[in-house]
């Protein structure tokens, strides 16, 4: 599990391998990972975009960059909680995820809010 809050706004990232969408003997495993992005801050946040660098097994990196998140781009309040789940494909059976969210204020400050590291692997694949 991957926790952390940035300038009030927590994110917090579980992940599970999904055996059903993998295909192992075509080198192709599927996870999901759900994500509660929280305002534990005191100032109104609006998540605008997202940054994922994505690193499997053998070393090779993919960033993904794009608005909003599952097709939104949600306002968290204080106090308020916003909740998704996606999915990442890897060759490998093992991998990491982390990266940011860009939030911005009413008053349009902006800022990074951090998606701390987190694994992605099939279960028994590290001791």
């Amino acid at each position: 599990m991957s926790d952390t809050t940035t300038n009030g706004i927590r994110v917090q990232v579980s992940a599970e391998f999904l055996p059903d969408r993998s295909s192992p003997s075509e080198d192709q495993y599927v996870f999901a990972y759900h994500i509660t992005v929280s305002n534990v801050g005191t100032e109104v946040a609006q998540l605008i975009s997202r940054h994922w660098i994505i690193t499997n097994a053998d070393g090779e990196t993919e960033e993904v960059q794009g608005p909003g998140v599952v097709g939104e781009q949600p306002v968290l309040r204080p106090g308020e909680q916003f909740a998704y789940t996606s999915f990442c494909p890897l060759k490998t059976n093992v991998g990491t995820m982390h990266g940011s969210y860009t939030m911005v204020t009413p008053g349009g400050d902006a800022f990074q809010a951090r998606i701390a590291p987190f694994t992605l692997a099939v279960p028994f694949a590290l001791n």
